[in-house]
């Protein structure tokens, strides 16, 4: 079973290798350490690990918890496979057919960015215009996606939004009135770091498709 962990700690020498070996006496394989953030004096990292059979998230949250000053933000399932390039990939896709990039833009994304599912919806006419297989086939009956109103997920802006156990990216497409919406549930929100790579994918993707 492979894990993202979100955690946050002082940002000094020995605190990540103090996460490290609780994560070690759990079991845990350390596949992956990504870097979100480094400021104030603290750091925001992802782990990604696996382990043998199931976990327990609670039982990962408290005994990192235990460690003075370290803070667990999120701990849920992902498809990444560590040391891949799913962002080449995908570009390497969208050159070779543009003319369903958008589609392939949302089949791929979320494994960019450790999300659950993506579509492209037009706030407009209300639909869906891309999904990928775990998305929503259609806008609920209050015209929004797990709660969140499509007119609040067409913000002019990129957005991070929360919905009860969903957490929500939202990006316009450009030169289009659409939106990308991405993902996760029991996660924690997306950082900043998840927005900015999946604004720059989108603007690429965005480009390469007027190639059809």
């Amino acid at each position: 079973m492979m894990l993202r962990l979100r955690v946050s700690f002082p940002d000094r020498p020995g605190a990540l290798g103090q996460a490290a070996r609780v994560l070690g006496t759990l079991g845990a394989d350390i596949l992956q350490v990504t870097v979100l953030e480094r400021e104030v004096g603290r750091a925001v990292d992802d782990f990604t690990v696996s382990w043998p059979g199931p976990v327990d998230a609670e039982t990962v949250r408290d005994r990192l918890s235990g460690v003075p000053g370290m803070r667990v933000e999120g701990v849920w399932p992902t498809r990444e496979i560590p040391g891949t390039a799913p962002d080449y990939d995908l570009l390497k896709h969208v050159a070779a057919d543009p003319g369903r990039a958008f589609a392939t833009l949302v089949d791929a994304m979320p494994d960019l960015v450790s999300a659950e599912w993506a579509v492209i919806l037009s706030p407009e006419s209300e639909d869906l215009v891309h999904r990928s297989w775990q998305a929503p086939t259609a806008l609920d009956e209050t015209g929004g996606l797990v709660g969140v109103k499509a007119a609040d997920l067409a913000t002019l802006r990129p957005a991070v939004l929360g919905s009860g156990r969903h957490q929500l990216m939202s990006l316009p497409v450009p030169e289009t009135s659409r939106h990308l919406v991405l993902a996760r549930t029991d996660g924690p929100p997306f950082h900043r770091a998840e927005l900015d790579r999946a604004i720059r994918v989108l603007e690429i993707v965005s480009i390469m498709s007027h190639a059809s």
